[in-house]
């Protein structure tokens, strides 16, 4: 909880500070890798911080947390917590890296915001960070601990024991450790982050969902991106990479996962946002669930659509489970005009106490939510995944 006298600093400040994140965001980071290159070499996505995505997710999640302290004292913002912790922990990020983050970028607000940052307002702020470094380092700790290494090293180097092609631009690869232990334990939904050696030395990370459950491998999809970097570690994979080679990916991790319970369930992705869908659906159907299954999923086409096949397959294991399908420009002749441009659920049954996961992108899952929310579904039962810095951080998404 932020001290009284922090509340009313940050509270004042925080329209500052807020409507200067744009300009701290992208100075700090300038900062931080002059400091200390190798980050961007081998930690931080390179394609995410060219094109500003990444400052962006910094400054939604550091205004959001302090939004929730002087709005909501009593009640400390978990679910944004839990998410960065995760993504942090598929990375690596050790405790020791919070001073280092602290200290650039407390530099970076003083240079912005000049002499509005008097002493008091430098320990409010410093007290905002560190209540939110704190809780992120204990529940990582937890989350190490979890994945069998409290040293919070969890990538472990693994040998592609199978390459199978999804369609033109997508590629699934199965993954055994090399030492022999067994396979960390992952949940529908999660994802691994894989870190290659790109040609100019660089190792670059990447998370890629759980596309599957095969049972002695960890099997991830990956599509080709255009353009450089944002693709350079899928491009990589694509290019560089087959059965037999050696890469290293982490535990599986990642806060949307398939809940345990019976109430109905909405699958809803576009694009690569199938990946965890079809995980999900995987282990729906291994475990013989009999949940009503909605699936719904949006693509280009039916060449563009991965796991085409295997969705149709999965749903016809499942005893109460549908699907339904849009294209924008499908090839087939036949294809119902209901059914071609973007997804609408206007014509879909939405059961009563429906818990739905989106995957896609964000103006795809906007559309999505929105039309959940309008058919009665709680915010709280609408989960979401994003490839990338998650910048809904802070909303009631």
């Amino acid at each position: 909880m932020l001290s009284p006298q922090s509340t009313e600093i940050v509270r004042a400040t925080l329209p500052a500070v807020g409507g200067a994140i744009g300009e701290i965001a992208p100075l700090f980071y300038g900062k931080l890798f002059a400091d200390r290159p190798e980050l961007l070499r081998d930690l931080f996505n390179r394609g995410n911080q060219a094109n500003g995505s990444q400052q962006r997710a910094l400054a939604g999640s550091i205004a959001a947390f302090a939004t929730a302290l002087v709005e909501h004292p009593d009640t400390r913002p978990d679910a944004m917590l839990a998410r960065i912790a995760h993504k942090h922990a598929s990375l690596g990020i050790a405790p020791e890296q919070y001073p280092l983050v602290q200290r650039h970028l407390f530099a970076a607000i003083a240079e912005v915001l000049g002499e509005a940052v008097t002493p008091e307002v430098a320990a409010a702020w410093d007290e905002v960070y560190w209540l939110m470094a704190n809780a992120l380092i204990a529940l990582e700790a937890r989350l190490y601990e979890q994945a069998g290494t409290p040293d919070g090293d969890t990538l472990r180097p693994c040998r592609i024991v199978g390459r199978m092609r999804e369609t033109a631009d997508v590629a699934t690869f199965l993954v055994q450790p090399l030492d022999g232990r067994p396979l960390p334990a992952g949940r529908p939904g999660q994802y691994v982050s894989v870190q290659v050696e790109l040609p100019d030395g660089a190792r670059q990370i990447r998370q890629y969902s759980l596309s599957g459950r095969p049972d002695d491998a960890l099997q991830f999809s990956v599509k080709r991106l255009a353009g450089d970097p944002a693709g350079e570690v899928s491009n990589h994979l694509h290019d560089h990479l087959d059965t037999g080679d050696t890469l290293l990916v982490s535990a599986p991790f990642g806060d949307v996962v398939l809940d345990g319970g019976d109430a109905p369930l909405l699958l809803a992705s576009a694009g690569i946002g199938c990946t965890p869908m079809i995980g999900m659906l995987t282990h729906l159907a291994a475990t013989g669930s009999a949940r009503k299954v909605v699936a719904v999923h949006a693509d280009r086409d039916e060449s563009a659509h991965a796991f085409r096949t295997d969705l149709g397959q999965l749903i016809g294991k499942l005893p109460d489970a549908t699907a339904h399908i849009w294209y924008e420009r499908p090839e087939a002749a036949d294809w119902p005009a209901d059914r071609t441009g973007l997804a609408d659920l206007s014509g879909i049954g939405i059961p009563a106490g429906t818990v739905a996961y989106l995957c896609g992108p964000l103006p795809f899952m906007r559309a999505v939510r929105a039309q959940l929310l309008a058919a009665g579904v709680p915010a709280a039962d609408i989960h979401y995944e994003v490839f990338g810095p998650d910048l809904w951080l802070g909303t009631d998404s």
